[in-house]
């Protein structure tokens, strides 16, 4: 895993607004990094470019705002390149007395990994000297291959730098690389200069120090933008089981330092969290399996896994899409997993109650009511083998909670749906192995969150293995069974 420094374009300038080109040998999945210095009486921040992250700013330096001196704003603008990407314009406010902003742009390529991950600390120098040296404000986590990219604004446009280089207690980076030392002359002026290592030795999480020598006196920021390859991913697998449910893993946690994590099944714009999978404290963890067994039948679907790391960070990763297919209806326990073929044979009809009371007042009716229930219903299902009927008939006996879920072969988001089971009747015939069953149900929310279903049981692996001993030779560690097949 190696990320390489690509090229950089052109220095542009101006008042308020610039637009940038790309350096050449840009290409899709490359990472692209705006380096944008700024002055203005507000300090105004600069515009974010359409598709485009920011990843930091600080204005400072102290001093008095006017030609060459007072404080600079220094910005990070990131984007992952998708080929034939448009030119990024950013601006700060019009009309200032001396305002300039200047930006210039280069990539990085990466050999692995499944997209881009990157951390920044901002710090300033407000003591005029030679000795320049902005202590990070933030502690950014470190490790072998990080690629850190050092950005420097000063307000003097002439000053020059030696001997740039990042500090961090345990962690040794190589010898530094310059590419950006560009004269800022629009306005008040400013000076824009960046550099680039890497981590070689070391890990944990420090705060950087960015130094260089100057060679007139002068204040100002500078910034470490830590960038990494991301090994985060995820994947949905479809376990071989009636009804159908799919292993849900987010993997590759630890080393993008990804602390908490949220799972949502993706239908077309439609996101809904996955149970048990809000949220959940992923600290020191590499792997996150979660089951889902409410997923609709017959439609393709993502799952999209928000990534929330150390230092705040939110990155999203998604799954190819991933079809679950059934031959039949199906009612089930979506907790337990639990579930049975069927047929919905009559059309429903929705019934909401209202508590109601009506007053007669001086000969008009007056209605005072409370809010429209959820809908309750009967159905009418058919059960055509007796392995089918026995299975329903557990279903409803076993009923997490005394609520079903009920799913067309096809998924129809208006019918599909949890319902309360408030009775239910049993019709067998003589002459087959067909059943009749009169559910009466209503509908509520589904269970909550916290119910995490399930994705194997100890009969599955009592079914599978006689003895412990069995178990341990096909199985290195916990998790190994936690993501094996046991349908």
């Amino acid at each position: 895993m190696t990320i390489s420094y690509v090229g950089s374009g052109a220095q542009f300038s101006h008042a308020d607004t610039v637009t940038c080109d790309y350096p050449s040998g840009v290409a899709a999945g490359q990472l692209a990094i705006l380096q944008v210095v700024s002055a203005h009486p507000d300090e105004s921040t600069p515009s974010t470019p359409s598709g485009w992250t920011m990843a930091g700013t600080l204005s400072g330096g102290g001093g008095s705002y006017g030609l060459n001196t007072g404080p600079r704003r220094l910005t990070w603008f990131v984007r992952e390149l998708t080929g034939g990407d448009a030119q990024p314009t950013t601006s700060i406010a019009t009309g200032g007395s001396g305002s300039v902003i200047g930006a210039r742009m280069f990539s990085l390529s990466r050999t692995a990994g499944t997209g881009w991950r990157w951390s920044w600390s901002f710090g300033e120098d407000t003591s005029s000297g030679t000795a320049f040296s902005a202590v990070g404000a933030d502690a950014l986590t470190w490790a072998v291959g990080d690629f850190a990219v050092l950005g420097y604004v000063w307000p003097a446009q002439s000053v020059s730098s030696s001997a740039r280089a990042i500090a961090a207690s345990g962690i040794t980076f190589d010898t530094v690389t310059s590419h950006l030392n560009g004269q800022v002359a629009d306005g008040n002026g400013a000076r824009l200069t960046m550099v680039h290592t890497t981590v070689t030795a070391g890990s944990g999480t420090q705060a950087p120090t960015v130094t260089a020598t100057l060679g007139s006196a002068s204040v100002g920021v500078a910034s470490a933008l830590r960038v990494r390859e991301a090994s985060s991913d995820i994947n949905a697998t479809a376990q071989s089981v009636f009804p159908p449910r799919n292993l849900v893993s987010v993997t590759g946690l630890l080393d993008d330092d990804v602390t908490s994590v949220t799972v949502y099944r993706q239908d077309g714009t439609n996101l809904t969290p996955v149970r048990a999978a809000s949220g959940v404290d992923t600290t020191g963890a590499d792997v996150l399996l979660r089951v889902d067994a409410e997923q609709p039948f017959g439609i393709a679907i993502n799952y999209m896994a928000e990534l929330t790391d150390v230092m705040g960070n939110v990155w999203t990763v998604f799954s190819g899409p991933i079809t679950s297919t059934v031959t039949t209806d199906v009612v089930s326990d979506a907790v337990s997993g639990i579930g049975a073929a069927v047929k919905i044979e009559a059309p429903l009809e929705w019934k909401r109650d209202r508590d109601a009371t009506t007053f007669n007042v001086g000969g008009r009716l007056v209605v005072v009511g409370k809010p429209r229930s959820k809908k309750s219903t009967t159905f009418t299902l058919r059960t055509e083998t007796d392995e089918a009927g026995d299975a329903l008939d557990e279903v409803l006996d076993g009923a997490t909670e005394g609520v079903l879920l009920i799913r067309k072969q096809v998924t129809i988001p208006r019918l599909d749906g949890h319902f309360a089971l408030l009775t239910d009747n049993e019709a067998p015939t003589w002459y087959d192995e067909y059943r009749w069953w009169t559910l009466d149900v209503a509908q509520v929310e589904a269970w909550p969150d916290s119910l995490e279903a399930a994705g194997f049981t100890l009969q599955d692996i009592a079914d599978n293995y006689s003895t412990l001993a069995d178990l341990a030779a096909d199985f290195a560690t916990l998790l190994a069974i936690a993501q094996f097949d046991f349908g």
